[in-house]
């Protein structure tokens, strides 16, 4: 992976003098999906001198993840974060300043004060482009070899550990043997095993599924974020959703009109929005979070949004809540609003043909990350010796629910100031052993079970495509393992996934051939590996009878519909280990023991 953790990952090894290896699914590393991260990174620097500190920066962090993270990793991630924007900077990587030339903050949700370092809404862009350019400088200096258009499909392992893998020449079809003593997996999260999410096309879990098979344990699959700011869903032929940072939270104030007949004109089109009269508008994440207001975690925001367009209170299609600035620009003016949002407003308005400055933005919930991933320990190894996992590809910092701006700084910090460290501690003795050939039965054995894999499925030939599939997936996925879960649902979703399974590998037809460029026979093998990865998040979120962070059991919460953890039962990281094609995997326990942070139930009230 070529995002944020890869390619700083790649940059800093490559500094200290290994021979490292670098695969990019995309033809630049400057199209790796942490380029579409657009609010900021945090980090407890206190330049607004508002009481912020590494310790706060950690608990907001666990607490924001409803006590379900690993405390030691957690608060390493608050320590080196500051680190992070000293190295941007030195990068050159413009953060926006304010008007004394210091580098400007901004709040995001689950925090009270303003630490989330930010370059317009484009934060994610420049900072990729900081860890391009330290990549590029070891690509020429001839310590790092980057490989463009390659996709991983088999991990290869001897005695136990992993030593190289097998990749696909995605402009070619050619399966191509890479060896190695250590392997780091960087390849992002799987929200698009729902289909509609705010994740590229391109972004898939199948790296993780692969080490998952060769004996990785996989932690928490349930826990998958839902973005409270997302244009809505406006048709069945979409293939993607749009984000809309979080950031604009800031001075953005969502809203639904407190009168349902109000809300039934606008859908109707016989009433606007700005029609809707300040006393007639509720505010309904002021009125219930005030200490909080716009700015609750994400999780808690999405939830409110689902609960009002449940309700009836929708605008648009009724799947939708306001995001309105007239109040910011009112207080601001226009133009300091357009200095701080004008390429998202510029970006809304291409897609929906509306103008937020003058009319309130439309705004839902959609699939945005997720918390789950490989199974790590402390030096970010998966169970695998050798295999390392970084960014969202791990499970390591976010616990249940990941805080705004929080993704960056995992990334960067995985990268920058983690891997550099712990790889060299597994490497220190391996120093004597001879690289693996790639001619070894090792390879080949992998190589051969590869081939089979994809000429099984050209074989079908069946009448079903790829995204017809891949669109049932996510429909079964979105009703039965979305935002608001239950018993019944995830119980009806394992056997409808294992008939969809089924009528993957008897009916799916993949055009083209093995040996040239088959962007279907790509998407083909993600399908196999994300229905697999499906029935692991109905598992998992099933066995976790409990309500924590993204995880919502509707059986479980309060009565003001507000999470409800059992702490007692499942404080621990459900890590599950793959059996076999035809076996249930097994569920291990890690116990997560706070020694620093009291627990307690969140509050944002």
């Amino acid at each position: 992976g070529t995002g944020l953790a890869g390619a700083s990952a790649a940059a800093s090894l490559g500094a200290l003098g290994f021979n490292v290896k670098i695969f990019c699914i995309s033809d630049s590393p400057r199209r790796a999906h942490s380029i579409a991260a657009q609010g900021g990174v945090n980090a407890a620097k206190n330049y607004q001198n508002d009481g912020d500190s590494v310790g706060r920066l950690f608990y907001d962090t666990i607490k924001g993840g409803d006590y379900r993270a690993r405390e030691a990793n957690v608060h390493r991630l608050a320590e080196v974060a500051n680190s992070i924007i000293d190295q941007c900077v030195a990068q050159g990587v413009p953060f926006a300043r304010d008007y004394s030339g210091l580098l400007d903050n901004r709040s995001f949700g689950g925090a009270q004060v303003s630490r989330t370092f930010y370059a317009k809404g484009q934060t994610g862009q420049q900072l990729l482009l900081g860890a391009y350019s330290a990549l590029s400088k070891e690509i020429k200096a001839g310590t790092v070899k980057m490989y463009e258009r390659r996709e991983m499909v088999e991990l290869v392992m001897k005695d136990q550990r992993a030593r190289g893998i097998i990749t696909r020449n995605l402009s070619t079809g050619e399966l191509e043997r890479h060896s190695a003593h250590a392997v780091v997996i960087a390849t992002g999260g799987y929200g698009n095993v729902y289909f509609l999410s705010t994740n590229a096309m391109n972004c898939n879990g199948s790296a993780a599924i692969q080490c998952y098979r060769k004996g990785a344990f996989f932690a928490n699959p349930c826990y998958v974020q839902i973005h409270p700011t997302c244009i809505p869903v406006h048709g069945d032929k979409q293939s993607k959703l749009t984000l809309m940072s979080e950031s604009l939270r800031n001075d953005g104030r969502i809203w639904v009109p407190k009168n349902i007949d109000d809300s039934v004109a606008i859908r109707e089109g016989r009433m606007k929005p700005t029609d809707i009269k300040e006393e007639d508008r509720d505010y309904y994440l002021e009125r219930r979070y005030p200490a909080f207001g716009n700015l609750v975690p994400r999780d808690i925001a999405s939830r409110a949004a689902k609960e009002r367009c449940d309700a009836g209170y929708g605008v648009g299609t009724g799947q939708a809540v306001y995001l309105d600035f007239k109040t910011a620009i009112e207080r601001l003016g226009r133009e300091k609003v357009e200095a701080r949002y004008g390429n998202l407003f510029q970006m809304y308005e291409k897609i929906v043909d509306e103008n937020p400055y003058e009319t309130p933005m439309m705004i839902y919930p959609a699939v945005h990350y997720t918390m789950g991933g490989l199974w790590v320990d402390y030096e970010l190894q998966t169970t695998i010796p050798g295999l390392f996992a970084a960014g969202e590809a791990n499970f390591s910092d976010h616990g249940a629910n990941r805080l705004g701006a929080s993704a960056l700084m995992q990334g960067l910090a995985d990268g920058y100031f983690v891997l550099p460290y712990t790889v060299q501690n597994y490497l220190s003795d391996q120093i004597h052993t001879p690289r693996l050939s790639v001619d070894s039965p090792e390879f080949m054995e992998a190589e051969k079970s590869v081939k089979e894999r994809m000429e099984k499925i050209l074989s079908i030939k069946g009448n079903k495509t790829v995204d017809t599939l891949q669109r049932d997936l996510g429909h079964i996925m979105w009703e039965k393992v979305g935002m608001g879960r239950q018993r019944e649902g995830l119980q009806e979703a394992i056997p409808l996934l294992a008939k969809l399974k089924n009528e993957f590998w008897s009916n799916v037809r993949v055009t083209g051939d093995l040996c040239s460029m088959n962007p279907e026979l790509e998407k083909a093998l993600r399908l196999a590996d994300h229905i697999e990865l499906a029935e692991l998040m109905a598992r998992d979120g099933l066995q976790r009878e409990e309500s924590c962070g993204g995880h919502f059991r509707l059986e479980h919460q309060t009565e003001e519909g507000e999470a409800k953890r059992d702490d007692e039962n499942f404080m621990f990281v459900g890590a599950w280990e793959y059996k076999g094609e035809m076996a249930e995997p097994a569920l291990h326990k890690e116990a997560l023991n706070y020694e620093f942070i009291h627990v307690q139930q969140r509050n944002y009230k």
